[in-house]
């Protein structure tokens, strides 16, 4: 009997190619957009579960409100880790790691720049927590000596062609000789940690003192077998008394009671190492992170494109059913079953579900790489070699088939044999709500998705084009200043003479990712704990103001001419607002330099700078200060000219003469600012994506529905040209009834879609409106879309000679 059901319906496939293969490539299109999406869900739910220990790793955060600041760190003050094994059993293990920036690492002769995400100062007990798999050396006795490191695999290959590299010599920053102590299997790229060089703590000084106020670095724990979060975290209000509190008392006289009740706090807490990717946005990440949302929603649009892809399959094949019905009668007549019937109709939609599976996996293939690029993934379908894959994937086809086939089977199977062999094919009331709904489905998710992804859009382009409070357009970031040595001033002073170049300021100071510091602020004279005030604390010179664009509202800038400018200091606005000062010009201010001595330095207030965004635009603006000293990170200009490329060489040429050999590193400041919203555009873009593949598999179903509809009104559509309609009265009378339904659709999916972008708006501080132009738009945009895909059926139909229609009657 199944031989006969898939004999029959293959027949029945060929025999109308132009229906299957449509229908075929509505399902491949939906299923093998669900299949990349499946696999960008389980590659972002996959980051960090691979150690063998994973479920024991967390990390350390640090929640502080202090100084008018509230912070929400990643990080931890140095000696957390150590403390946390020695004086609570709970824990097994503790490891630090330290990112400084980006290091030159010899190559021969050249100075390759690694980026310092790549780059981690570590302890030699990083190799306990985290499972990492020593292909070379000793993970036991790794970093234990000054100025050893371990490289990954990758590094190892790249810098000696080989991976067995222990015991030899890497020369970093063109001075410091590190000795390979290991190498390891490279990183998956599914870890939130992407460090390729792994540098021996003993080398960084900071790590060895015991502060525990200054928050720098990322702490693991590896809690023992058997032991909760709970419990560890049940011994951090101690914690805090017996270290932080003494400190806080010789620096303020204030106790940890006292901060709070002054409204200030620092709490600890543990994250599991596998929900950092995914659930962790704070301040000193070790990398970028995703965001669980974007895998909620993805999820949903995966299931919705898949099920509108099915919703498709129902209608056309609704839309076939007058050509078949007098084959139901006839076979009933005969004295088939209706579940004969049902069997036979499931049998050709599991086997053309199918077929569009076996496409969907080569569309899936060929797609990959351009959704890796759209993703900013690495996947592969190697996935599918997993041994419960192909079951699931053939249940999965199972699946669709009977929901995709289910409403046409047992549709077509309950055709009264005498009404259809009479031509009174009637489909009733049930059945066209069914499809009516449907078509509302369709249309609601794809308005839905429509006004998702141009609210998007305007949210990117206002950041791209917010007024920052700096100019970021034309301003050339020259990286690893620190390889010109003592000639960093001459090297600015030659490129200032090039007439393309307007302004120039060293500094790793800049209001895009780069360096951070921040330090406590007190009224000259008042170091208490009530009037202290956090703020970044930025080291320039004197032409850093004018090279950024930032303006000064009070007061004035530095100036060369005064040596008093040595103690002068530059506040924002909201330093202003936290002091107090309604007219800060001439106000003293200390800065807090050691915290155990109270040592302090005293600065003057020389002027007010507009408050400018140096942070993402998900937050508000913190305070900062300018002081005039040396950091040179970085050598910055500002450029006036069109042709870029040549400026850029003009300013290499100068960078070989002054330093040869090393490498010329560069960016430009409004790149570095887009990069922060690197997961905001990736969103963006695969939500155009999915917007117009909904759109498209929609107009598929509304085309089958369409034909339906035209097929069943044939002979209406005849007499109504007899008794002298028009064709745009045919088109009108066919399309009235659609466009009714996509109204429907605008009225349910415009306040889900307002719902869905404003809880994603929240996570903006600075933010767009979303306005009503968008909804009207997207409203617009679906009925043009769905007049257009009737239209063609309703002219088509309209054009049919009458005498053809009725000549049957």
């Amino acid at each position: 009997m199944l031989r006969n059901y898939f004999k029959i319906a293959m027949r029945n496939l060929w025999r109308n190619k132009g229906f299957s293969a449509t229908n075929i490539f509505g399902l491949s299109i939906g299923i093998a957009t669900c299949l990349l999406i499946m696999l960008y869900v389980l590659d972002e739910i996959s980051y960090d579960r691979f150690y063998s220990n994973a479920d024991r790793i967390y990390r350390l955060n640090s929640d502080i409100k202090f100084g008018g600041n509230q912070m929400r760190l990643a990080v931890m003050p140095a000696p957390t880790g150590a403390a946390l094994v020695r004086d609570y059993p709970l824990v097994e293990a503790a490891a630090r790691i330290r990112q400084t920036g980006s290091i030159l690492v010899k190559k021969g002769n050249e100075n390759i720049k690694e980026d310092g995400q790549n780059v981690g100062y570590a302890d030699s007990t990083i190799f306990k927590v985290f499972s990492f798999p020593m292909l070379y050396g000793n993970p036991d006795k790794a970093l234990t000596e000054p100025h050893t490191l371990v490289i990954s695999e990758r590094i190892a290959q790249k810098y000696f062609g080989e991976s067995d590299v222990v015991g030899k010599t890497m020369i970093l920053d063109d001075k410091q000789p590190y000795k390979i102590a290991g190498v390891i299997q490279n990183i998956p790229t599914n870890s939130h940690l992407k460090i390729d060089f792994f540098l021996t703590m003993l080398d960084h000084e900071d790590s060895k003192i015991d502060n525990w106020v200054s928050h720098n670095y990322t702490t693991y724990l590896l809690l023992k077998e058997g032991v909760k979060p709970a419990q560890v975290e049940a011994v951090f209000d101690n914690l805090l008394l017996k270290y932080v509190g003494p400190q806080i008392k010789q620096a303020f006289g204030s106790t940890l009671n006292d901060l709070k009740k002054s409204g200030s706090y620092l709490n600890y807490s543990l994250m599991p190492v596998s929900d950092i990717h995914l659930y962790s946005d704070r301040v000193a990440e070790v990398s970028p992170n995703s965001n669980v949302q974007y895998v909620y929603i993805f999820s949903a649009v995966a299931f919705f494109i898949l099920l509108i892809a099915c919703i498709n399959f129902m209608n056309l094949a609704t839309a076939r059913s007058a050509n078949r019905a007098k084959e139901v009668g006839v076979r009933k007549v005969l004295g088939s079953y209706r579940s004969s019937l049902i069997y036979q109709f499931l049998t050709e939609s599991i086997l053309l579900t199918g077929i569009a599976f076996v496409l969907a996996l080569g569309i899936g293939v060929m797609l990959l790489p351009l959704f890796n690029d759209l993703a900013g993934k690495q996947m592969t379908m190697s996935v599918i070699e997993h041994p419960l894959i192909i079951p699931v994937l053939l249940l999965f086809t199972l699946f669709t088939g009977l929901l995709a086939g289910s409403y046409p089977a047992f549709f077509l199977s309950a055709f009264e044999p005498i009404q259809v062999l009479k031509g009174k094919l009637s489909q009733g009331a049930k059945s066209s709500s069914l499809r009516s709904s449907l078509v509302v489905f369709q249309f609601l998710a794809s308005v839905f998705l429509i006004i998702c992804t141009v609210v998007i859009y305007q949210q990117l382009t206002f950041i791209q084009n917010k007024q920052l409070g700096f100019n970021k357009e034309q301003v050339l970031i020259i990286n690893d200043a620190s390889a010109l040595g003592n000639s960093t001033e001459s090297f600015k002073n030659e490129v200032l003479r090039l007439e393309e170049v307007k302004n120039g300021t060293i500094t790793g100071y800049l209001p895009v990712p780069s360096w951070r510091s921040d330090n406590l602020y007190f009224p000259e004279g008042e170091i208490r704990q009530d009037k202290a005030v956090s703020i970044q604390s930025w080291n320039v010179d004197y032409d850093y103001i004018q090279t950024m664009g930032m303006q000064i509202i009070k007061g004035r800038d530095f100036d060369k001419q005064l040596q008093t400018d040595s103690s002068g200091i530059i506040i924002n606005e909201t330093a202003a607002k936290l002091f107090g000062y309604s007219n800060p010009i001439g106000r003293r201010i200390s800065a807090l330099t050691d915290f155990k001595t109270q040592q302090t330095r005293a600065y003057t207030i020389v002027g007010v700078v507009k408050n400018f965004n140096f942070e993402s635009l998900r937050q508000n603006i913190g305070a900062v200060c300018f002081t005039l000293g040396n950091a040179p990170g970085n050598v910055s200009f500002r450029l006036n000219t069109e042709n870029m490329p040549a400026t850029i060489s003009k300013i290499e040429a100068k960078w070989k003469t002054i330093a040869p050999g090393q490498p010329f590193n560069y960016q430009f400041m409004d790149e570095a600012f887009t990069n922060v919203y690197q997961s905001e555009q990736k969103v963006g873009k695969l939500f155009i994506t999915f917007a117009l593949l909904a759109i498209f598999i929609a107009c598929l179903g509304l085309f089958g529905l369409s034909a339906y509809s035209a097929e069943q009104r044939t002979k209406e559509i005849g007499i109504r040209k007899v008794l002298g309609a028009s064709i745009s009265n045919i088109v009108a009378l066919l399309s009235k009834d659609f466009l009714k339904l996509i109204l429907i659709a605008n009225g349910i999916a415009f306040p889900l879609a307002y719902w869905a972008m404003s809880t994603w708006l929240q996570d903006f501080a600075f933010k767009v409106n979303i306005q009503w132009w968008v909804f009207l738009i997207a409203g617009i945009a679906a009925l043009l879309i769905a007049l257009l895909t009737v239209s063609f059926q309703a002219i088509k139909a309209a054009l049919i000679n009458p005498v053809k229609s009725l000549r049957s009657e």
